[in-house]
């Protein structure tokens, strides 16, 4: 972990770079196993490694235990948890370990998710998607045929990210709305680790127009079927 020295009465903006780059520094670090289960750590200790005020290491720590990566323990001072206790499904917990040594096991749970949920959101969505979000669908199955082909892989990665969390939300479900930041985190993921090819595969663009073409149309096991396909495809490329 690298210290980091804070100005004294430096502005908000500028106090938030610092709180997210020690978040982030000592978040990736315990992902990692750098700081391993068990660790004891110190405000003083942090204070003094990240050139900080206690204020700026407590309001750090706090986001930190509410990803249950450190709980506090009386006269012991902050311990570092296990694996077992982390909230997985938080974005930056899944960032740090698609950032990590363990980014193909990572991959390979949220890919193992995303073919339990996508395929039935799809199917409600084909049944509860209002004509707004039909038409949004077909124009986004058309963005990403365009983009994919020429190699766009910036652009796609975005409309992308908004046509899967379009299925999550015109699912009409909360619970798979709700994960739409981790669908995003690991779309991301495969573009910034280099696992996207230049130009996306034919069965990827053919799958995500056949997905939006089922939605538009309100055929449900069609939806299904092809987000599966789609998923499928993907589970073969992370293997």
């Amino acid at each position: 972990m690298t210290a980091q020295s804070a100005p004294t009465g430096m502005p908000a903006a500028t106090a938030e770079v610092f709180h997210t780059r020690i978040i982030d520094s000592l978040g990736q670090d315990i992902v990692d196993g750098v700081v391993p289960e068990g660790t004891r750590l110190t405000i003083e200790g942090l204070q003094q490694q990240f050139g900080v005020s206690r204020t700026v290491v407590r309001d750090c720590m706090r986001v930190l235990e509410s990803m249950n990566l450190i709980v506090p323990k009386r006269r012991i001072g902050l311990v570092v948890q296990g694996p077992g206790r982390w909230n997985v499904y938080d974005a930056r917990i899944i960032r740090w370990r698609l950032n990590g040594p363990g980014r193909a096991a990572q991959f390979r749970s949220l890919t193992h998710l995303r073919r339990a949920v996508e395929p039935v959101a799809a199917a409600l969505a084909a049944q509860q998607a209002s004509p707004a979000q039909r038409t949004r669908f077909v124009e986004l199955g058309q963005d990403l045929r365009r983009l994919g082909e020429s190699g766009e892989l910036v652009e796609f990665l975005g409309v992308d990210i908004e046509f899967h969390t379009l299925v999550l939300e015109a699912s009409g479900n909360e619970m798979f709305d709700a994960l739409r930041g981790v669908i995003a985190e690991v779309l991301s993921g495969r573009t910034h680790q280099g696992l996207m090819p230049h130009n996306p595969k034919e069965h990827a663009l053919r799958t995500h127009e056949q997905v939006a073409s089922a939605i538009a149309a309100g055929d449900s096991a069609a939806a299904e079927a092809c987000m599966a396909s789609l998923l499928a495809e993907v589970s073969s490329a992370i293997d």
